[in-house]
């Protein structure tokens, strides 16, 4: 009896979520069809939206860090993420299989791992030109260690580690750390990297100062673990600032606080600048507004935050 019903529900469900995709957009048969629609929809869509995306009021900066503000553009590589993601959401039956599961199991389980074992949800925080503008560095640059702290699937982590020969990441999922060991990245405990006996050329943090629990004991392990002549913290953060933690599938606030003023991206980012990093031994190299691109699903092409993307470097 408990089996019927269970497949009763199941049935149900994929039904309602069917009946939601095709009401909510025309199903195409054809996969090329759909493949050109999505590219062309994709294509208007980003473009309205690229002048709010990257957009800074610099008057509105304050004095001390305007002049480290770099603007950015959609670029080719932002728009293939963007391409690829609406391409997949377009795959009803996979999506479908990908809410069944995240719906199943999001009561135990946080819903990064569930993307991890999916393979889904890939972030785009910065293009490689991107992160080379704002690294203000060659093709051809090359360092010696990268550390991504948080690094997810591992895709942002590709865009940084052709410039680096040696590659460190660390995760908390165990879905995650699966994924960037099939990429061959050195996983790092979360306790482990502050104590590896060398330091590191370039850290980078993204978006990962609003989701972790102690975000000041954070930043100042970063500061000590940098290369202090040469070593580069590169930091994205979502604003408007809001922290919680990722706890089992529940969110909870951290047991530390950072204080950020201001409603505006631009106040912020002056916050951040002149009172967070200051305070943990920084200085703003430079800067820039990038939206932070997932993927989406059945419901959405892709997600977007607003993203500030600093570089740092360590002062005394």
């Amino acid at each position: 009896m408990k089996l019927l019903l269970f497949g009763s529900w199941v049935f149900c469900y994929f039904a309602s979520l069917l009946v939601l995709r095709m009401w909510t957009e025309a199903y195409l048969r054809s996969p090329l069809t759909r493949s050109l629609l999505v590219n062309m929809v994709s294509e208007s869509r980003t473009q309205q939206e690229a002048h709010e995306w990257y957009g800074c009021r610099t008057e509105i900066l304050g004095e001390a860090v305007r002049p480290a503000f770099i603007q950015s553009y959609l670029d080719t590589e932002t728009q293939a993420f963007l391409n690829r993601s609406a391409e997949k959401s377009g795959c009803l039956f996979t999506q479908l299989y990908h809410s069944f599961v995240s719906t199943l199991f999001s009561p135990f389980v946080s819903r990064t791992s569930i993307n991890g074992y999916l393979g889904r949800g890939s972030m785009f925080v910065f293009s490689p030109e991107q992160f080379r503008q704002l690294m203000n560095i060659s093709q051809d640059w090359k360092s010696k260690r990268l550390l991504d702290l948080g690094a997810g699937d591992g895709e942002v982590t590709k865009v940084m580690s052709s410039h680096f020969e040696e590659i460190y990441t660390t995760e908390v999922s165990a879905t995650m750390k699966w994924q960037l060991e099939k990429k061959q990245y050195r996983v790092l405990g979360i306790d482990e990297w502050q104590d590896t006996g060398f330091q590191y050329d370039l850290i980078s943090c993204l978006n990962l100062l609003d989701r972790c629990d102690q975000p000041v004991k954070l930043l100042k392990d970063i500061r000590r673990s940098l290369e202090p002549s040469k070593g580069r913290l590169v930091l994205a953060a979502v604003l408007p600032f809001h922290p919680y933690v990722e706890i089992g599938g529940k969110w909870e606030q951290p047991s530390e606080f950072l204080v950020v003023e201001g409603k505006t991206w631009e106040e912020q980012v002056t916050s951040m600048a002149n009172g967070v990093f200051k305070e943990a031994g920084f200085a703003v190299e430079a800067f820039t507004r990038l939206p932070y691109l997932c993927e989406g699903d059945m419901y959405s092409d892709y997600y977007h935050l607003d993203d500030a993307v600093f570089v740092l470097r360590p002062e005394e």
